[in-house]
């Protein structure tokens, strides 16, 4: 019996290692993304240290431009990215540097140290050099402005622009800002007789509504001083004339117009008064053109007869009942006052001088003729008004 012989199992075959110098197919994807990846950090490495290096010496580096003197008015209230886009606009600074100055200065935590107003750079500056101007405190301008007793608003209003504040038109809008009369505590349609005439100074951007809040202000201050001063007066006033301080403020606006002579204005307000509280003088009508004048310049709506009027009070205004400022169509007070008092109008009201005086003519140098009579007052018209004589004359016999 013949035995099989198995073939021998053959041993498996040794495979060649691979060259490690040759880079298999599917290598070849791997190594290209690895020298990509290495060129792009040797690239950005430069670029950081690059970036690193011109951060580093840029806050001493000089500007591109020139040492002429750059003149930038910062706007107050300004934004960081506002003022950096001035400087760029001015060419401070140059607009591929821009963003260098913004991280330099957020990195100084300066951003909110930059002041409004005036500065002057050059275009050859360093960053530290323009920050430290941007820091300086500037001087806030100032503009003084006086403004003289008896003006009304129209005139204010002119006065105050002049000056080089807000315009007229900004601040007669204010004048009659009703939001803003409640607030100031005013009863009138306008600010009038609340502007205290004096010298004042500004800040030029002081806005118009501000100006007048001042203004009031300080007419608060001088008519409060008077009430604690004469608190019999103003008792006396509300009792026997039902006033309180408008119709106070009222009276002094007029006497501020009747007289610009210091010594008159207690007799004129005394006289005003006398016949506002004498039983015997009917009508109570004070017959002073001041109030015809304002009513017919002022006021944004006027009378028909208003309306014609120039320069000289004729019949036809003094006979108009549509104006309500007229003190001879109208008896008491006008509706609000006509002027702006000062203290010593203010002052007259509230100490007149006790007189029994119910006329009044002017003598055509600034001062004034009284009467206690009607025959008297004409006589002193017939003198100053019809002869046409100036100054103090011998008393005209019975």
């Amino acid at each position: 019996m013949s035995q099989s012989r198995s073939k021998p199992k053959s041993s498996p075959r040794k495979r060649r290692p691979h060259p490690w110098w040759i880079p298999r197919k599917s290598r070849w994807s791997q190594y290209a993304a690895f020298i990509v990846v290495a060129v792009c950090l040797t690239i950005a490495g430069f670029a950081v240290k690059s970036a690193y290096d011109r951060m580093m010496t840029y806050p001493e580096r000089p500007g591109q431009g020139t040492s002429d003197p750059i003149h930038v008015e910062v706007p107050r209230g300004a934004s960081f990215p506002e003022v950096l886009q001035l400087l760029v606009d001015n060419g401070v600074i140059a607009e591929d540097e821009a963003m260098y100055f913004k991280v330099f200065v957020l990195h100084k935590g300066a951003a909110r140290k930059t002041t409004a107003g005036p500065h002057t750079f050059r275009g050859d500056m360093t960053p530290v050099e323009i920050l430290e101007e941007l820091a300086v405190q500037q001087k806030a301008e100032e503009l003084s402005v006086t403004v003289p007793e008896g003006k009304n608003i129209l005139e204010v209003a002119a006065i105050l622009a002049e000056a080089g504040l807000a315009s007229e038109e900004e601040f007669l809008e204010a004048m009659y800002d009703r939001e803003l009369l409640d607030s100031l505590g005013i009863p009138g349609e306008t600010v009038e007789g609340y502007l205290f005439p004096d010298t004042y100074k500004f800040r030029r951007e002081t806005s118009a509504s501000d100006v007048l809040r001042r203004m009031v202000a300080r007419h608060r201050q001088v008519f409060d001083g008077l009430r604690r001063r004469y608190r019999d007066a103003f008792a006396s006033l509300e009792k026997d004339l039902g006033w309180g301080d408008n119709e106070i403020v009222t009276l002094a606006s007029i006497v501020e117009k009747e007289t610009g002579a210091k010594h008159e204005r207690p007799l004129i307000a005394g006289l005003f008064l006398n016949r506002l509280r004498f039983a015997s003088f009917k009508p109570k009508l004070l017959q002073t053109d001041p109030t015809i004048i304002y009513g017919c310049t002022v006021p944004k709506e006027k009378s028909a007869a208003c309306q014609k009027f120039t320069d000289r009070i004729r019949t036809a205004q003094l006979r108009d009942q549509d104006n309500p400022y007229s003190t001879y169509a109208h008896e008491g007070l006008p509706p609000g006052p006509i002027s702006n008092p000062g203290r010593a109008a203010l002052e007259a009201v509230l100490a007149p001088k006790k007189s029994r005086f119910l006329y009044f003519v002017a003598r055509n140098d600034g001062t004034h003729e009284f009467s206690k009579t009607v025959a008297e007052h004409e006589r002193w018209v017939d003198i100053y008004q019809r002869q046409g004589k100036v100054g103090k004359q011998e008393k005209p016999k019975d």
